[in-house]
């Protein structure tokens, strides 16, 4: 996504540099790069078992303490 930007007649530097920035920040592109520019990593089946465990856990206390009448909020 390309953008054509020029200095208008009598435009400051920094007023130019501020319209700018502007108009980068609304047309998305800095968003997109960033969003390109990280890599994440999938988790191995390990990670993946461990994870699914320690859900089902939690879901289980949660459950446990509903039964029983106990505050779910953390203090």
């Amino acid at each position: 996504m390309a953008i054509k930007i020029t200095k208008k007649d009598k435009e400051s530097t920094s007023a130019f540099l501020y319209r700018v920035s502007q108009v980068i920040q609304k047309s998305g592109v800095l968003l997109e790069a960033n969003k390109h520019q990280t890599k994440t990593r999938k988790n191995n089946e390990r990670g993946k078992k461990l994870s699914a465990m320690h859900k089902l856990k939690v879901r289980k206390e949660i459950e446990h303490k509903k039964k029983m009448g106990i505050s779910l909020k953390k203090k």
